[in-house]
C-alpha cells in the first residue's frame, strides 16, 4: 500500500505483526543513529582539517556536520519509505499521523460527540481504535485503561443517539466542520 495520499483517502486500519513492527523499528533506528554518527563525523572532521583553525572554535564546522547528517538522513528516509521492509514502520507513522490529525480538533469533536454528532462519533471511534492498535504495538499498557474508558463512554453516547460506529465510515474530510 502506498502511504503518499493518506490524507486524500481515509487511513484504513490493519492488522500488523507486532513482532516484525518492533524488529524493524528497532534497525530503523540502529541504522538511523548509525548514519548520523558516521556521516556527521566524517563532514565535520572533512571540514576542520581543510577549513578549521587550530586556536579558535570549530563550532560552525562540527554543527554543519550534524546538519549534513540530518540532512542525508532524511534523503535516504524519503527514498527508501516505500520500500516492503518499512511497510509496518511507514504504517505506524501515518497511523499516528491520523490520530494527531484528530487530537487537533479533540476539543470540539468530543464536544459535538456528546450532543450526539455521527461524524464526531465515527471520528472520535477510529482514533479510539487506532490508538489502541499503536498502544498495544507500542506496548503502551499505562494509557489503555483510559483509553477503554473513553470507548465506553463513546460507545453509550452512539447507542443513544442510534448511531453504528464503525472505523470504515471514518474520514478525514468529516473533521472539515470542526476546524
Amino acid at each position: 500500500m502506498v502511504f503518499s495520499s493518506v490524507y486524500k483517502a481515509a487511513m484504513k486500519l490493519q492488522q500488523i505483526d507486532k513482532a516484525r513492527y518492533r524488529k524493524h523499528l528497532n534497525r530503523v533506528i540502529a541504522a538511523v543513529i548509525i548514519t548520523l554518527v558516521v556521516v556527521s563525523l566524517v563532514t565535520s572532521t572533512t571540514l576542520i582539517s581543510f577549513f578549521g583553525v587550530d586556536d579558535g572554535s570549530n563550532f560552525r564546522f562540527n554543527l554543519a556536520g550534524v546538519v549534513s547528517a540530518v540532512l542525508v538522513v532524511l534523503l535516504i528516509l524519503r527514498v527508501v519509505r516505500y520500500e516492503p521492509y518499512l511497510y509496518e514502520v511507514m504504517y505506524v507513522w501515518q497511523l499516528k499521523k491520523s490520530i494527531n490529525l484528530i487530537n487537533r480538533y479533540l476539543r470540539k469533536v468530543a464536544s459535538a460527540a456528546e450532543q450526539g454528532d455521527a461524524d464526531a462519533m465515527q471520528a472520535l471511534n477510529y482514533s479510539y481504535m487506532a490508538s489502541r492498535q499503536l498502544y498495544t504495538l507500542d506496548d503502551n499498557t499505562i494509557n489503555m485503561e483510559e483509553l477503554d474508558a473513553a470507548i465506553t463512554v463513546l460507545n453509550r453516547q452512539a447507542d443513544a443517539a442510534g448511531v453504528v460506529l464503525d472505523v470504515e465510515c471514518y474520514h478525514p474530510d468529516l473533521l472539515t466542520a470542526f476546524k
